[in-house]
């Protein structure tokens, strides 16, 4: 059952149960709900394993109370007359009837068909999975996804990623959803047929609930959840706008409450609605040929970031910001991971290195330093408010003592970034991140006290705005500047939404940025693409 996404066509009904009405955003939604029933929100998989798969759906039974099992089949044909596997999963309101049951038995590198069955006997939609590969791997498929904000364009990298056959597995590196209100778009930003429900920011577990039934009621977003599996983690969005483990500047305590609160409610409706584990970080591996990371960089383990700010008000800012390089920047105790994750994720190199072609770190905010070029102000457009204008002036003044435009991501956590990238050229491993966040799309050569450490392919964004709203400028010279600024990025796009395919051989690893032509009307073709390489053991891209 496909939803049209209206005020009207979204799910929520008996799925928020009658508690969650008596809420602010339930109550003043109440009237306007439509209370779908049976399977709402199609089929997904996730967590691939070389014998194990994780199954999700939704459904909501006639009756809004109680709890209802459902069977699930698994079978080596779409036509179900070899079933191979299955099992039973009990839902109920008391999690928004959304079910997650993990099946084993499965044969490695197989693809798989698989469905619900409901207690009155209606079946969900079909979904297709493929579990990972086991032993000597020639080729592998991964396609890479970030940053999809709904009202402002259409799902269109999804549509053109479900339709192809070359692809094994979606990885999402964050900003699945987005927190803001109908308030936060302008105007002239709104993508037609798009709305935002429910309509304020989100901030209790019926609002996100309800965003996320928006969102997986788009028919690109199911389809692509319905032809492969997804390993998926969370950015900052689907809590508030720059979180961290102690807070986000997009929550306000005093008007928004605690953010213990908050973050809570996100996370559990995160893990509800998505097609993963509790686990908070994991391995996966691809038989000899990659191990792939799935990393939690927001809500657990995360510090505050670095604030910047005063140091452009002091009396003598460039001092200012000389003793904020020179000392809370480089703080050793500021950290993305925490130390648990960061000592997981060194140990996970070291062995799999060994094991393993390719270390492939799925990371929700980029690595590559990146500094404001001084030319910056020459390419913004007439229009750009004042405000946003001193922004950048204060960005290039930084620039001239090194310091990042974003504190919010690795640049921002310089010593945590060697820690990370120490542990790669110490486990002698071909890195390779796969990172979202910006909204545009860059590549970046790493490198650690002067010695190559991998590289990046750093996506851009399924619908959301980069930096091309406020530059005015050709976007290849756009690029060529920030190029110029900082040694270690080699090739950059400040203009174009898609997502990125990612191809896995035992002895190259390529990168291509695919381009979609709009995302304003339906449409999945595509305007370009960008290819990058790494040969093994090089650790640089290949000219």
């Amino acid at each position: 059952m496909v939803l049209n996404i209206d005020r009207r066509g979204v799910v929520l009904g008996a799925g928020l149960g009658l508690g969650a009405l008596l809420l602010p955003a339930g109550r003043a939604l109440a009237a306007d709900l439509v209370g779908a029933k049976g399977f709402t929100h199609s089929v997904a998989s996730g967590e691939p394993g070389p014998d194990s798969m994780l199954l999700w759906t939704r459904y909501a039974p006639a009756t809004g109370d109680g709890v209802v099992s459902l069977e699930v089949e698994v079978a080596l044909d779409p036509g179900f007359t070899r079933v191979v596997a299955g099992g039973v999963v009990r839902t109920g309101a008391y999690r928004d009837w959304t079910a997650k049951v993990t099946v084993d038995g499965l044969k490695p590198g197989t693809v798989h068909w698989y469905r619900f069955v409901a207690p009155d006997g209606g079946k969900s939609p079909v979904g297709r999975t493929k579990t990972l590969p086991v032993g000597d791997v020639a080729r592998f498929g991964l396609g890479v996804f970030s940053c999809s904000n709904l009202p402002v364009g259409l799902f269109n990298a999804y549509g053109h990623a479900a339709a192809r056959p070359d692809l094994d597995l979606w990885l999402h590196t964050g900003d699945y959803i987005y927190e803001y209100g109908p308030a936060s778009i302008h105007e002239g930003d709104w993508a037609a047929g798009r709305s935002l429900q429910p309509a304020n920011e989100i901030l209790t577990i019926a609002d996100y609930r309800l965003r996320y039934a928006g969102y997986r009621a788009d028919p690109d977003l199911q389809r692509l959840h319905q032809m492969a599996p997804m390993v998926a983690f969370w950015d900052d969005h689907e809590s508030a706008n720059d979180s961290w483990e102690g807070g986000a500047q997009n929550h306000q305590p005093a008007t928004e409450g605690d953010w213990n609160v908050r973050r809570a409610a996100a996370m559990q409706v995160y893990r509800e609605w998505m097609p993963v584990s509790d686990e908070p970080w994991k391995a996966y591996p691809i038989g000899t040929l990659a191990t792939l990371y799935r990393t939690e960089s927001r809500l657990l383990g995360r510090t505050q970031p670095a604030d910047i700010g005063a140091a452009f008000k002091a009396e003598d800012p460039d001092a200012a910001l000389k003793a904020f390089r020179d000392g809370v920047w480089r703080d050793p105790s500021a950290t993305m991971l925490g130390s648990t994750q960061e000592s997981w994720l060194a140990h996970q190199l070291k062995t799999n290195a060994r094991a393993t072609a390719w270390q492939m770190v799925g990371m929700g905010t980029i690595l590559g330093r990146t500094i404001m070029p001084r030319d910056a102000l020459g390419w913004l457009r007439p229009e750009v408010s004042e405000r946003k204008v001193n922004g950048y002036r204060n960005n290039i003044r930084a620039a001239k003592l090194g310091l990042p435009m974003w504190m919010d991501r690795w640049d921002g956590y310089p010593a945590a970034r060697s820690r990370l990238l120490q542990a790669a050229q110490a486990a002698d491993a071909d890195l390779v991140m796969l990172s979202g966040d910006s909204h545009n799309a860059w590549a970046y050569a790493l490198s650690e006290d002067g010695r190559p450490a991998g590289v990046e392919f750093a996506g851009h964004s399924v619908t959301s705005s980069g930096a091309e709203g406020d530059f005015g400028a050709d976007p290849k010279r756009v690029a060529q500047g920030f190029m110029a600024a900082n040694p270690e990025l080699k090739w950059a796009d400040t203009s174009q939404r898609g997502y990125m395919m990612i191809e896995v051989t035992p002895q190259r690893l390529t990168g291509e940025w695919l381009f979609l032509r709009t995302i304003k009307a339906r449409d999945t073709s595509l305007a370009g693409s960008h290819r990058m390489h790494v040969e093994r053991g090089r650790r640089v891209f290949a000219a």
